[in-house]
């Protein structure tokens, strides 16, 4: 039986493990912190406060996301995954448009929500809907997508300010974290194609129904006992020698393999490992911000909804309307603000979208800032992210900044994981395959 050592215990890390743990390979991680997940997770609240357990930040996924339901379904959780069928675009004073699935075959199935959109002018929806065919046309045959942003590409195609900003922006700065005027068209093709044309039901909003943390819990690993979990297990140094990696150091110990998969972000490898050449310079990360709002009542009947033309992106009822968890994506506006502030400005929004919450008298609240959350989708980059392969034949990269074919979500950093276990698995002299292609 082949051991192999993957370092780090994200989702890029899990899922390496779980694909090599299922075809008989020995598989240790090692990870620094008391938990799994990364930078997708949960931990208990300080004591003091509400005193229960929250995700870091609200992480959602589309059915058009096949490698990441794929690993659930291997840790026998993806039954806590529950799907959405309408997304609920608010504004300002409380009216609600509902864009859901049709009678139309796709790429038409949004015919008759789209139709009744309020928040959008006539002339608004005819730009996007040329948009939207152009995307079909355009996103084979386009050799520029990585080297403009999404808003040059937006503009070229006349799409309205209004369209921009409460359309386009509104669906992609939450799906990518990062701003239309530093993201690549590149991925921005990609989460409407996939997610809103390739399939009718691409579209619906997969949200788990338990902490993060719960998804990757030691009795779901117990279903794979080839697989070891170290906590607080940090590595400090990889040895490499005559063309292969000796080993990697942890707390002075010298851990050996026959393989080995680095999952750690690109700012943690870069120090361990020089040898690999790689330049990171181009790599910069695009932060994330997530407010936890408790209230003595509920404030909101809706699962989640979408709120335009302010700072919030995104809101979620995680407690029949009393818990709501706010998301603000590419945030660097907010990463300097005092906490204190960051409520004061989401209780103040949130109150203009749900009339509920004008009354309700905020009990507690928490505020995480990912300052790391995603590396940024800038234009230029896809051509400098590594492969799996290095030049040493038995270590293997994995990460959501590898060249997954996703930009930095969950997807992407479970399809690096599961290309890097085909890599090693090939390495190894027992070749397996884990990746899913996308749906088209």
């Amino acid at each position: 039986m082949s051991h192999v050592l993957v370092l780090g215990g994200g989702l890029a890390g899990l899922s390496t493990a779980a694909a090599l743990g299922q075809s008989g390979h020995k598989v240790t991680v090692l990870e620094s912190r008391s938990f799994l997940g990364g930078r997708a997770t949960s931990y208990p609240l300080p004591a003091g406060e509400a005193g229960e357990v929250i995700d870091n930040c609200q992480h959602i996924l589309l059915k058009c996301c096949v490698n990441l339901l794929d690993f659930y379904g291997r840790l026998g959780v993806a039954d806590r995954i529950h799907f959405h069928k309408e997304f609920h675009f608010i504004e300002p004073g409380g009216r609600t448009s509902v864009m859901r699935a049709g009678v139309f075959p796709r790429p038409l199935h949004f015919t008759e929500s789209f139709a009744s959109l309020k928040f959008l002018s006539l002339g608004d929806k005819l730009t996007i809907g040329r948009a939207l065919l152009a995307i079909q046309l355009e996103r084979h045959s386009r050799r520029d997508l990585d080297t403009i942003t999404m808003l040059d590409w937006l503009r070229e195609k006349g799409q309205t300010p209004r369209a921009i900003e409460r359309f386009w922006r509104q669906v992609l700065v939450s799906a990518i974290n990062e701003e239309l005027d530093r993201m690549a068209a590149a991925h921005g093709f990609q989460v409407f194609y996939l997610g809103f044309l390739a399939a009718a039901d691409s579209y619906q909003m997969g949200v788990p129904a338990v902490p993060l943390g719960e998804l990757y819990s030691a009795e779901v690993w117990r279903s794979i006992p080839n697989v070891e979990i170290r906590f607080h297990t940090p590595v400090t140094a990889i040895r490499f020698a005559a063309g292969r990696v000796a080993g990697v150091e942890t707390g002075g110990e010298l851990l050996q393999a026959d393989h080995y998969v680095s999952a750690l972000p690109f700012e943690k490898l870069a120090p361990l490992a020089p040898e690999l050449g790689i330049d990171y310079s181009p790599f910069t990360h695009s932060p994330i911000t997530g407010v936890h709002l408790w209230f003595d009542r509920p404030v909101t009947a809706l699962p989640h909804g979408t709120l335009l033309d302010r700072t919030i992106h995104w809101f979620f009822n995680k407690d029949g309307g009393r818990y709501i968890q706010i998301v603000i994506s590419a945030s660097r506006s907010l990463t300097a603000m005092p906490r204190a502030e960051v409520i004061d400005l989401a209780l103040r929004e949130l109150r203009e979208f749900l009339p509920g919450a004008r009354a309700a008298q905020l009990v507690q609240a928490h505020v995480v800032k990912e300052m790391r959350a995603t590396f940024s989708a800038a234009t230029g980059l896809e051509l400098l992210r590594p492969e799996s392969r290095t030049s040493f034949a038995n270590f293997t990269l994995a990460g959501d900044w590898t060249r997954s074919g996703w930009p930095a979500t969950m997807e992407g950093a479970v399809r690096s994981g599961y290309k890097a276990a085909e890599a090693a698995a090939e390495a190894l002299g027992q070749p397996g395959q884990y990746l899913h292609p996308d749906i088209a």
